[in-house]
């Protein structure tokens, strides 16, 4: 059995694109999105219908959650709201948090498996990034006893820890990327015999015109296209 996983589109297009087009040779059985859709702008509304055609296992992210509650930017919120269907924020927010795939054996969410605004693996306290402790994390696994995987995204960093024979992935993001590598990221399990493996993957895309297409369409374009170029969150 293969599950290809994607996390943290941003509402990048092209992006994903790219990582749909790879994933498509890997000929999943699954596909499972992780949330945080459309927060960001390089073309949100495509990303957004690219997204809702897949068909795919999928939870409700952090960002997702700012159509319809406080946002960090009202200026980003109210500008996606016009370039998506006015039912969209109700549908970002009518997703679930966790899913289970495989029979159980792989759980999923995009921060924790509590909370999407939750880092599974990392805390962050004042500007300085920690791991979560691993008597937290296989609390938190408990809740699915099925479980031999468990995946999720949000923190932009793509991660792997064994614990207790549960294997603990961070998926790495499909847009703003963190770590100076502008490269979409995604990850495929493959099931062999009662083994599941781990393959992080990476893809290069059109990253140019996605930062023109910002720079050209959206009310903070200069700061998405800095972004995007240098794969490193603008101070």
């Amino acid at each position: 059995m293969r599950i290809a996983i994607f996390s943290d589109v941003h509402g990048n297009r092209f992006a994903l694109e790219a990582v749909l087009k790879d994933i498509q040779a890997s000929h999943p059985d699954v596909l499972v999105n992780l949330g945080d859709q459309v927060w960001g702008a390089a073309d949100p509304r495509g990303a957004w219908r690219i997204q809702q055609s897949l068909g795919a296992v999928t939870v409700r992210g952090n960002t997702d959650e700012f159509l319809s509650r406080a946002a960090p930017s009202a200026e980003l919120a109210d500008w996606l709201k016009g370039q998506l269907e006015p039912d969209a924020p109700q549908r970002l927010m009518d997703l679930p948090i966790t899913a289970e795939v495989a029979e159980g054996e792989v759980a999923v969410a995009h921060g924790s498996l509590r909370d999407p605004s939750e880092a599974l693996f990392l805390r962050f306290t004042g500007g300085q990034s920690h791991s979560a402790s691993p008597q937290e994390m296989l609390e938190q696994a408990r809740a699915f006893p099925k479980a031999r995987v468990v995946v999720v995204g949000h923190t932009h960093r793509e991660m792997l820890q064994v614990l207790e024979g549960i294997t603990f992935v961070n998926a790495g993001p499909v847009s703003r990327q963190f770590d100076g590598l502008p490269l979409a990221r995604w990850v495929l399990l493959e099931k062999r015999g009662a083994a599941w493996t781990v393959s992080f993957r990476r893809v290069e895309y059109d990253v140019e015109a996605a930062a023109q297409w910002a720079l050209e369409h959206a009310p903070m374009g200069q700061l998405e296209a800095t972004h995007l170029r240098t794969g490193v969150l603008p101070r």
